[in-house]
Protein backbone atom coordinates (compact mmCIF):
# COMPACT_ATOMS: atom_id res chain seq x y z
CA UNK A 1 0.00 0.00 0.00
CA UNK A 2 1.55 3.27 -0.92
CA UNK A 3 2.39 6.00 1.91
CA UNK A 4 0.35 9.15 1.48
CA UNK A 5 2.34 11.87 0.38
CA UNK A 6 2.93 14.49 2.90
CA UNK A 7 1.99 17.98 1.57
CA UNK A 8 4.23 20.76 1.90
CA UNK A 9 2.90 24.31 3.23
CA UNK A 10 4.09 27.52 2.26
CA UNK A 11 4.80 28.31 5.54
CA UNK A 12 7.57 25.82 6.10
CA UNK A 13 10.22 27.74 3.84
CA UNK A 14 8.92 31.05 6.43
CA UNK A 15 9.54 29.26 8.93
CA UNK A 16 13.22 27.78 8.01
CA UNK A 17 14.08 31.84 7.23
CA UNK A 18 12.80 32.71 10.71
CA UNK A 19 15.35 30.05 12.59
CA UNK A 20 17.94 31.04 10.57
CA UNK A 21 17.53 35.04 11.59
CA UNK A 22 16.55 33.80 15.21
CA UNK A 23 20.26 31.97 14.68
CA UNK A 24 21.98 34.78 13.38
CA UNK A 25 20.68 37.39 16.02
CA UNK A 26 21.93 35.21 18.91
CA UNK A 27 25.33 34.75 16.93
CA UNK A 28 25.77 38.45 16.10
CA UNK A 29 24.77 39.07 20.57
CA UNK A 30 27.34 36.47 21.16
CA UNK A 31 29.65 38.73 18.52
CA UNK A 32 28.71 41.57 20.48
CA UNK A 33 29.08 40.61 23.48
CA UNK A 34 32.91 39.03 22.95
CA UNK A 35 34.13 42.49 21.04
CA UNK A 36 32.68 44.55 24.38
CA UNK A 37 34.50 42.39 26.60
CA UNK A 38 38.00 41.89 24.75
CA UNK A 39 38.30 45.22 24.45
CA UNK A 40 37.52 46.04 27.79
CA UNK A 41 40.15 43.78 28.92
CA UNK A 42 42.56 45.35 25.97
CA UNK A 43 41.99 48.44 27.00
CA UNK A 44 42.64 48.02 30.65
CA UNK A 45 45.83 46.04 29.69
CA UNK A 46 46.86 48.77 27.84
CA UNK A 47 46.53 51.40 30.12
CA UNK A 48 48.80 49.26 32.81
CA UNK A 49 50.85 48.65 29.58
CA UNK A 50 51.66 51.94 28.98
CA UNK A 51 52.66 53.19 32.90
CA UNK A 52 55.90 54.65 31.17
CA UNK A 53 54.06 57.32 29.36
CA UNK A 54 53.25 59.21 33.35
CA UNK A 55 57.36 59.03 34.36
CA UNK A 56 57.87 62.56 32.54
CA UNK A 57 55.24 64.32 34.03
CA UNK A 58 56.53 62.89 37.67
CA UNK A 59 59.79 65.18 37.66
CA UNK A 60 63.10 63.42 39.67
CA UNK A 61 61.69 59.38 38.76
CA UNK A 62 64.27 58.89 35.69
CA UNK A 63 67.57 60.82 36.17
CA UNK A 64 68.16 61.31 32.31
CA UNK A 65 67.02 59.92 29.10
CA UNK A 66 69.52 56.92 29.11
CA UNK A 67 67.32 55.07 31.61
CA UNK A 68 65.57 52.29 30.94
CA UNK A 69 62.18 52.52 32.47
CA UNK A 70 62.37 49.12 33.76
CA UNK A 71 65.22 50.25 35.88
CA UNK A 72 62.73 52.21 37.69
CA UNK A 73 61.39 48.71 39.19
CA UNK A 74 63.87 48.56 41.29
CA UNK A 75 62.43 47.45 44.55
CA UNK A 76 62.91 50.04 47.27
CA UNK A 77 62.59 52.94 44.65
CA UNK A 78 59.58 55.82 44.38
CA UNK A 79 56.53 53.99 42.74
CA UNK A 80 58.53 51.15 42.05
CA UNK A 81 55.54 48.64 43.18
CA UNK A 82 53.09 50.31 41.50
CA UNK A 83 54.54 49.87 38.17
CA UNK A 84 55.43 46.19 39.09
CA UNK A 85 52.01 45.35 39.89
CA UNK A 86 50.77 47.41 36.46
CA UNK A 87 53.43 45.30 34.21
CA UNK A 88 51.73 41.95 35.93
CA UNK A 89 47.91 43.15 35.72
CA UNK A 90 48.71 44.23 31.78
CA UNK A 91 50.14 41.08 30.98
CA UNK A 92 47.17 38.70 32.73
CA UNK A 93 44.89 41.65 31.28
CA UNK A 94 46.40 40.92 27.91
CA UNK A 95 45.82 37.86 27.92
CA UNK A 96 42.74 37.77 28.50
CA UNK A 97 41.70 39.48 25.71
CA UNK A 98 43.82 37.01 22.95
CA UNK A 99 41.97 34.99 24.76
CA UNK A 100 38.58 36.26 24.51
CA UNK A 101 39.36 37.52 20.93
CA UNK A 102 40.25 34.05 20.01
CA UNK A 103 42.52 32.98 16.74
CA UNK A 104 40.90 33.10 14.17
CA UNK A 105 41.38 36.06 11.36
CA UNK A 106 40.76 34.52 8.36
CA UNK A 107 39.19 31.35 6.33
CA UNK A 108 42.18 30.32 4.17
CA UNK A 109 43.46 27.68 5.30
CA UNK A 110 47.04 28.73 4.57
CA UNK A 111 46.47 32.09 6.38
CA UNK A 112 44.48 30.84 8.75
CA UNK A 113 47.42 28.70 10.26
CA UNK A 114 49.72 31.72 10.07
CA UNK A 115 46.80 33.51 12.49
CA UNK A 116 46.87 30.80 14.33
CA UNK A 117 50.89 31.22 14.91
CA UNK A 118 50.49 35.12 15.53
CA UNK A 119 47.45 34.23 18.36
CA UNK A 120 50.02 32.22 20.06
CA UNK A 121 52.78 34.86 19.63
CA UNK A 122 50.77 37.50 21.00
CA UNK A 123 49.79 35.50 24.31
CA UNK A 124 53.52 34.70 24.84
CA UNK A 125 53.92 38.53 24.42
CA UNK A 126 51.44 39.10 27.25
CA UNK A 127 52.87 36.17 29.25
CA UNK A 128 56.13 37.34 29.33
CA UNK A 129 54.92 41.02 29.94
CA UNK A 130 53.91 39.72 33.60
CA UNK A 131 56.57 37.66 34.37
CA UNK A 132 58.78 40.82 34.00
CA UNK A 133 56.54 42.54 36.33
CA UNK A 134 56.82 39.17 38.91
CA UNK A 135 60.20 39.50 38.46
CA UNK A 136 61.61 42.85 38.49
CA UNK A 137 65.00 44.30 38.20
CA UNK A 138 67.11 44.54 41.55
CA UNK A 139 69.47 47.48 40.57
CA UNK A 140 69.61 49.79 37.78
CA UNK A 141 72.13 48.48 35.49
CA UNK A 142 71.87 51.23 33.09
CA UNK A 143 73.27 54.09 35.28
CA UNK A 144 75.00 52.07 38.07
CA UNK A 145 78.25 50.86 37.13
CA UNK A 146 78.83 48.42 39.90
CA UNK A 147 75.25 46.79 39.11
CA UNK A 148 76.36 46.92 35.80
CA UNK A 149 79.91 44.86 36.02
CA UNK A 150 78.28 42.19 38.67
CA UNK A 151 75.30 41.47 36.27
CA UNK A 152 77.35 41.12 33.49
CA UNK A 153 79.60 38.42 35.75
CA UNK A 154 76.62 36.65 37.14
CA UNK A 155 77.32 37.81 40.35
CA UNK A 156 73.57 38.66 41.06
CA UNK A 157 70.48 36.93 42.39
CA UNK A 158 68.76 35.31 39.27
CA UNK A 159 65.57 37.53 39.85
CA UNK A 160 67.68 39.79 37.29
CA UNK A 161 68.73 37.69 35.23
CA UNK A 162 64.65 36.39 35.15
CA UNK A 163 63.62 39.75 34.31
CA UNK A 164 65.85 40.27 31.26
CA UNK A 165 64.71 37.00 29.91
CA UNK A 166 61.63 37.79 30.25
CA UNK A 167 61.91 41.26 28.59
CA UNK A 168 64.00 38.99 25.88
CA UNK A 169 60.87 37.16 25.11
CA UNK A 170 58.62 39.75 25.14
CA UNK A 171 60.05 41.30 22.48
CA UNK A 172 60.89 38.32 20.32
CA UNK A 173 57.18 37.58 20.96
CA UNK A 174 55.78 40.38 19.51
CA UNK A 175 58.23 40.76 16.63
CA UNK A 176 57.59 36.76 15.67
CA UNK A 177 54.04 37.83 15.54
CA UNK A 178 54.38 40.64 13.21
CA UNK A 179 56.48 38.80 10.87
CA UNK A 180 53.71 36.49 10.03
CA UNK A 181 50.85 38.82 9.98
CA UNK A 182 53.03 40.76 7.38
CA UNK A 183 53.50 37.00 5.20
CA UNK A 184 49.71 36.69 6.11
CA UNK A 185 49.13 39.68 4.32
CA UNK A 186 50.91 39.55 1.45
CA UNK A 187 49.39 41.62 -1.26
CA UNK A 188 46.47 42.48 0.86
CA UNK A 189 45.68 46.76 0.65
CA UNK A 190 43.50 46.33 4.11
CA UNK A 191 44.19 49.06 7.03
CA UNK A 192 45.45 45.95 9.00
CA UNK A 193 47.56 44.96 6.18
CA UNK A 194 48.98 48.24 5.95
CA UNK A 195 49.42 49.10 9.50
CA UNK A 196 51.00 45.81 9.75
CA UNK A 197 53.70 46.68 6.85
CA UNK A 198 54.40 50.07 8.51
CA UNK A 199 55.30 48.81 11.73
CA UNK A 200 57.50 46.30 9.73
CA UNK A 201 59.09 48.68 7.89
CA UNK A 202 59.68 50.68 11.86
CA UNK A 203 60.91 47.79 13.27
CA UNK A 204 63.70 47.19 10.78
CA UNK A 205 64.67 51.17 11.36
CA UNK A 206 64.29 50.83 15.58
CA UNK A 207 65.89 47.34 16.47
CA UNK A 208 69.38 48.37 15.08
CA UNK A 209 69.10 51.00 16.90
CA UNK A 210 67.47 49.99 20.16
CA UNK A 211 70.99 47.86 20.33
CA UNK A 212 72.78 51.02 19.88
CA UNK A 213 71.84 52.38 22.63
CA UNK A 214 71.97 49.31 24.86
CA UNK A 215 75.50 48.99 23.95
CA UNK A 216 76.12 52.58 24.37
CA UNK A 217 74.06 53.19 27.84
CA UNK A 218 72.60 56.22 25.44
CA UNK A 219 68.74 56.99 25.08
CA UNK A 220 67.88 53.60 25.84
CA UNK A 221 64.68 55.36 27.88
CA UNK A 222 63.65 56.92 24.39
CA UNK A 223 64.44 53.72 22.49
CA UNK A 224 61.98 51.90 24.73
CA UNK A 225 59.25 54.19 24.40
CA UNK A 226 59.51 54.12 20.59
CA UNK A 227 59.21 50.37 20.80
CA UNK A 228 56.22 50.27 23.46
CA UNK A 229 54.45 52.93 21.62
CA UNK A 230 54.91 50.18 19.12
CA UNK A 231 54.24 47.91 20.66
CA UNK A 232 50.54 48.99 21.55
CA UNK A 233 49.81 49.78 17.92
CA UNK A 234 50.05 46.17 17.29
CA UNK A 235 48.11 44.64 20.10
CA UNK A 236 45.19 47.15 19.45
CA UNK A 237 45.46 46.00 15.50
CA UNK A 238 45.71 42.23 16.57
CA UNK A 239 42.59 42.93 18.64
CA UNK A 240 40.86 45.38 16.44
CA UNK A 241 41.37 42.03 13.46
CA UNK A 242 39.75 39.52 15.44
CA UNK A 243 36.87 41.03 16.89
CA UNK A 244 35.88 42.50 13.74
CA UNK A 245 32.28 41.84 12.26
CA UNK A 246 32.42 38.67 9.85
CA UNK A 247 30.34 39.10 6.75
CA UNK A 248 26.50 38.63 6.79
CA UNK A 249 25.38 35.47 4.96
CA UNK A 250 23.04 36.34 2.49
CA UNK A 251 19.63 35.32 3.72
CA UNK A 252 18.02 32.25 1.95
CA UNK A 253 15.43 32.92 -0.80
CA UNK A 254 11.28 34.18 0.07
CA UNK A 255 8.64 30.90 -0.70
CA UNK A 256 7.70 32.62 -3.86
CA UNK A 257 11.81 32.95 -5.20
CA UNK A 258 11.76 29.15 -3.97
CA UNK A 259 8.66 27.84 -6.06
CA UNK A 260 9.55 29.94 -9.42
CA UNK A 261 13.28 28.87 -9.18
CA UNK A 262 12.08 24.84 -9.60
CA UNK A 263 9.64 25.67 -12.47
Amino acid sequence: MAEPVKKTTGDEPSRSVAGQTATMTVQEGKNRTRFTLAWTLTAAGLLAYNWWVLVPFRPGLMSSPNELFSNLEVTGLPYATEMQHADLSSGILLLAAFLVAGNATVTVAAAARRGRQEWLAMMGFAVAGALGGLWPELCNDTTNAVCRRREWSFQLPIGQYLHIVAGIFEFTFITVALVYAVRRNRGSTTRFAVIYRGLLWGAAVAYPLLGAAYLSNKLGGVMEGVFFTGFTVMVATQIAERTRAPGRQPVPAASGDLERSTT
